[in-house]
């Protein structure tokens, strides 16, 4: 069945056009209230954003929604949506709420939603809640007597510090290291500097200024060359860039050279495996992460294996086959011992304590293979299947024989453009761009 609303993190959209309106958030609360509520106890949802101006619409539409049909509910404000997650486990709340659209633009927002177990809701739950939000279904609403309330949660920051502190193995601090960490006016602009401090580390902030305009405008992890100049000016050992809601984070070494997720991977699964903390002898990443990762990792005897692009993909392999760690080139890092979605911040914790022990500088480090050249290009298309034509066929067919075993072609659709993607990589960078180039010309062939 074909989701109307719900795509593969949530509902998304320009900010007060539909679907991110403020009358679309007051069905998503009544649809999604009536959906999780069952029993006679008294249910509840905790709602957390990012710090978008939208965000004041969004919100108290939502808490409408849920008190309209019975749900209390308990605010936030300004979280990172891994912290959602774990709060909405750690309060046995029936649902948790995240107002945000992640990395993109401030004009932007999205609202996601948890279950009370933290993990992203099912397909069969997306459908139902879709069903009452068109009207196909109608919402249960509470009389009079039975409304909901809403109250502040006070000391939700400082909950999820100390969550995020014991995700260090015991005794663990980060005294001695200098750190720079951006937070793309986002988020995590209060609880990722307070979490290093407290860790002892020497700790500059910046994207820490929100003014609900500014969220991954020029910072954060999609937008690193602050960082990397800050890191440089400030001589730090590392630094730490985040996104507009902390779920994925990308590195910086005292070079000011970025370190991406495939890295980060890398020096994770490197670190759990010695200590015999890996679930399983593998690792979960998708078809765009880099093939030295694969080759890398396979020399430590662990085994990869890859997903469709996108994190919801990775985290449901990792819960199908048994696996801890898993993520993204990007910098969504899953490590489910500790969470049920990607958390920048306890990823980066995760890197920082396998530096301390190492004693090295992060550029040496934190670069455990030598990344084969990849390249990636977007053919866009007028409609149509331009990917099963016979001239297209041949080109993929003939990239795919000429880097053999030393390399490998990923095609595929955009979910939310008419583009193809295509991508290849091997050890020769001439070949790689020559057979890049060759299917986007027989695409763009088709295309015509």
């Amino acid at each position: 069945m074909t989701r109307k609303f719900f795509g593969t993190d949530g509902i998304r959209g320009l900010a007060n056009t539909e679907p991110m309106t403020a009358a679309m958030a007051l069905r998503v609360g009544m649809a999604a209230g009536t959906w999780f509520t069952n029993g006679d106890h008294r249910h509840r949802v905790l709602i957390g954003k990012d710090t978008r101006l939208s965000g004041y619409m969004l919100e108290p539409a939502l808490v409408a929604g849920f008190t309209g049909v019975g749900m209390d509910v308990f605010l936030v404000g300004p979280m990172p949506t891994p912290a959602v997650a774990m709060l909405t486990r750690a309060l046995r709340c029936d649902l948790g709420v995240m107002i945000s659209a992640s990395h993109n633009p401030f004009h932007d927002n999205g609202i996601k939603l948890f279950g009370p177990d933290g993990y992203k809701l099912s397909d069969e739950a997306e459908h139902g809640i879709e069903a009452m939000i068109l009207g196909e279904r109608e919402p249960k609403l509470a009389d009079a007597a039975h409304l909901g309330r809403a109250k502040r949660l006070d000391d939700a920051d400082g909950r999820y510090v100390e969550f995020a502190k014991a995700t260090l193995p015991k005794g663990h601090r980060l005294k001695g290291l200098k750190v720079v960490v951006d937070c793309a006016n986002g988020a995590a602009y209060k609880v990722a500097p307070a979490v290093l401090w407290e860790l002892e580390a020497e700790v500059i902030s910046i994207g820490v200024k929100p003014d609900g305009f500014n969220i991954n405008r020029d910072c954060g992890s999609t937008h690193p060359a602050a960082l990397q100049e800050a890191v440089v000016a400030h001589g730090a050992d590392l630094g730490i860039a985040l996104d507009g809601d902390a779920d994925r984070v990308v590195m910086v070494d005292e070079r000011g050279q970025v370190i991406d997720g495939d890295q980060l991977m890398a020096v994770i699964a490197e670190s759990w495996h010695k200590q015999g903390r890996l679930a399983k002898a593998g690792l979960v990443a998708t078809v765009m992460s880099n093939l030295g990762l694969e080759r890398f990792v396979n020399g430590l005897g662990i085994d990869l294996l890859r997903t469709k692009v996108g994190d919801r993909h990775v985290l449901e392999a990792m819960r199908e086959g048994g696996y801890n760690l898993g993520g993204e080139q990007s910098g969504h890092i899953i490590l489910s011992d500790f969470a049920t979605t990607g958390d920048g911040l306890v990823a980066a914790l995760q890197v920082l304590v396998a530096l301390c022990e190492s004693g090295r500088k992060a550029s040496e480090f934190c670069r455990r293979f030598t990344p084969y050249p990849q390249l990636l290009r977007n053919v866009r298309h007028a409609g149509g299947k331009p990917l099963e034509t016979a001239g297209v066929q041949q080109a993929i067919d003939a990239a795919e024989q000429t880097l053999g075993r030393q390399g490998r072609v990923v095609i595929r659709p955009s979910g939310t453009e008419p583009l193809i993607r295509v991508m290849a990589e091997g050890e020769d960078q001439v070949l790689v761009e020559k057979v890049v180039a060759d299917i986007c010309m027989a695409l763009e062939q088709a295309a015509a």
